[in-house]
Formats: structure tokens, sequence, C-alpha cells
């Protein structure tokens, strides 16, 4: 199992935890992005940039993810790609996302698109709360915990 971040709007404090259980379980971490982030120095710790543009990030894990990795992201299409490959996709919230719930997901990110793009303000994501903190690092164990052992 490999992890993959999609970076750049990944929060820090999911970046920290992220870099604490590729320590604890020396599993393969690698962020990819389109700038530089800072990460720590770790023989189990990767930061891969790519150029800006519109999912350029996005297109470089899907072409590197396989089946039994793992992907942060809070990009419900990337998740669906993902998931089509095999691979599992977690939120940064912990929400893990599943070929069950991924397409009502999308649905309805498609229908909030269409609404602001006709004018109505439907807000932005809540602040990330210590609970979902929490929710989050209690998944990733769980994930963790179950992969397959060399």
């Amino acid at each position: 199992m490999n992890i993959w971040v999609d970076a750049d709007a990944c929060p820090v404090v999911i970046r920290e935890i992220l870099f604490k259980a590729a320590e604890r379980t020396g599993v393969g971490l690698t962020l990819v992005a389109n700038q530089a982030i800072r990460i720590p120095p770790s023989q189990f710790i990767r930061l891969r940039i790519v150029p800006g543009g519109f999912d350029v990030a996005d297109t470089e894990i899907v072409g590197q993810v396989t089946g039994g990795d793992l992907v942060i992201t809070s990009d419900i299409p990337l998740a669906a790609d993902v998931i089509a490959k095999g691979a599992a996709a977690l939120s940064p919230r912990g929400e893990l996302f599943t070929p069950e719930n991924v397409r009502a997901r999308l649905n309805m990110r498609d229908f909030l698109d269409t609404m602001r793009s006709s004018g109505v303000h439907t807000g932005g994501p809540a602040p990330l709360t210590t609970s979902d903190r929490k929710t989050f690092a209690d998944q990733l164990d769980r994930l963790l915990a179950r992969r397959p052992r060399a």
C-alpha cells in the first residue's frame, strides 16, 4: 500500500497526521502538489511537484495509483477515478469514499455546481474541526491496520 495525497488542498494538520502515520507504519507517502510543500526528512515521505494547471495533480495521482493504495482527497471526481482503479479514497474529514457513496456525492457536487453557475450562493465547506481531525486519524488507522503485510 502507498498513500497518495492531493496535497494542494490538504490541510496542514491532516498532512501532519499522515507524516506521523508514514513514520510509524513504514508506508510510503507521496504528496502531489503544484508548489513546494514542507515535508519532514524521511525515507517514507516524498513530494512530487507537478506543473500548475487544471487537474494536473489529479491526473498524476490517477496515473500512479494502483489497487490497494489509499488516496487522501476532498476532490470527488478524483475519488471516483481512484476507486475505479481499485484504490481507496479518504477525505481530510475522515469520510471514506466507496463505490456505493461516491456516485451520490458526484451527483450532489454537480447539482451544487449548477446552482452556483446560476447565481445561487451555496457557501463553502465548514472549517475543519477537532472532531474532523479525530475522525480522519481513526479512519486512517483502521485502513492501515487492514493493509496486507509483506
